[in-house]
């Protein structure tokens, strides 16, 4: 549940719609609710302006379900990371406007009542590779469901530098950039010293076996002499695009 839901609810209950028990029903369930495997947070919404996002991965199908139906009770526009496409095609069973995108392996639960929006300000995912697009995949959707506007840029990495500098200008209108790379991890980089956004850096696990995973590029960003660049996790998609989505928020124009 988030502010305007509440807000909306206790006016209701100053007008006298709705009485103080039937209120207290709705709210009974805040701060979460315990389902014997998980302790649903309900509250989330409140505290940082997005609803709990669910990880898909190790859970059963069924545990997906569960709580996902009973998060969509309270908050609008839920995310699953990670889904099998068991578990995808479960929930797009579940719930007839949930959008399911195979390679970010997400699957988001709109809210049916809600219209369309191009998202505000300015969020631009980049990947060195087309190798690379799953990490970014996953931060795009999340960026989107969390209200950015995105616009993605992919396979413009350092061995044909000359691909990345064509969009130049696009990447000095955005307010923060997220950038996917594997193998050595340099493009994070070589952005970082181009632009005067934050560079929100993703190392994936893409490469030969001196890549280590993933562990190569990881080193390699975080030793960046750019200025600007964080890093998260390997192949961690989701955490850039909701960290570049916050981002996104604070900027003046957004």
């Amino acid at each position: 549940m988030d502010r305007d839901a509440i807000s909306t609810l206790l006016q209701e209950v100053a007008a006298g719609r709705v009485t103080p028990d039937a209120a207290l029903e709705v709210l009974r369930n805040l701060p979460f609710e315990n389902l014997g495997f998980a302790h649903v947070d309900h509250h989330r919404a409140l505290r940082t302006g997005f609803p709990e996002v669910v990880f898909c991965q190790g859970k059963t199908v069924d545990q997906v379900a569960e709580i996902v139906a009973n998060l969509t009770q309270s908050s609008k526009g839920i995310l699953a990371t990670r889904a099998s496409e068991e578990t995808a095609s479960e929930l797009t069973r579940k719930f007839p406007h949930a959008e399911h995108n195979r390679l970010a392996r997400t699957v988001y639960v709109r809210d049916p009542q809600a219209e369309p929006s191009p998202g505000t300000g300015m969020v631009i995912v980049l990947s060195a590779g087309t190798s690379d697009m799953p990490a970014a995949e996953e931060a795009v959707v999340t960026a989107r469901a969390m209200g950015a506007r995105v616009e993605s840029i992919y396979d413009v990495g350092v061995a044909g530098i000359h691909r990345l500098l064509a969009y130049r200008e696009k990447l000095d209108d955005a307010n923060v950039i997220v950038v996917c790379a594997g193998m050595e991890g340099a493009l994070p980089s070589v952005v970082g010293g181009l632009v005067a956004a934050p560079v929100v850096a993703v190392p994936t696990s893409v490469g030969y076996g001196a890549s280590f995973g993933g562990i190569a590029a990881l080193l390699a960003m975080l030793n960046s002499c750019a200025s600007g660049v964080t890093v998260v996790n390997i192949d961690n998609g989701f955490g850039a695009g909701y960290a570049a989505a916050l981002i996104n928020r604070l900027a003046p124009d957004t």
